[in-house]
């Protein structure tokens, strides 16, 4: 059963372009050692909400344990808005 991950979360304004740079080389990382590419979105009445998507995953627990290595490595965390932390939901395809 294919799974797709939706994690939306808010950056800094100040931070767009690093922030931006910061997820692409997340999403290599991720790409990488998954086979699974990211696309990269962000709210439209709301630039400073962000959305990766991620889709056909076929080893969830794989996947979102090398998005959370990539993340770590990376220091994502300090590119959030203040008080802001990513969310994620997972739907499964029918």
């Amino acid at each position: 059963m294919s799974v797709a991950l939706y994690v939306y979360y808010r950056v800094a304004a100040a931070e767009d372009a690093a922030a931006r740079t910061l997820v692409r080389a997340v999403q290599d990382d991720v790409r990488e050692a998954t086979g699974v590419s990211g696309r990269l979105l962000c709210r439209r009445d709301d630039p400073g909400t962000w959305m990766e998507v991620y889709e056909g995953i076929e080893d969830p627990v794989a996947f979102e344990r090398a998005l959370e290595t990539a993340l770590a490595r990376r220091g994502f965390a300090a590119l959030l808005a203040p008080g802001a932390a990513r969310h994620t939901e997972r739907f499964v395809a029918l």
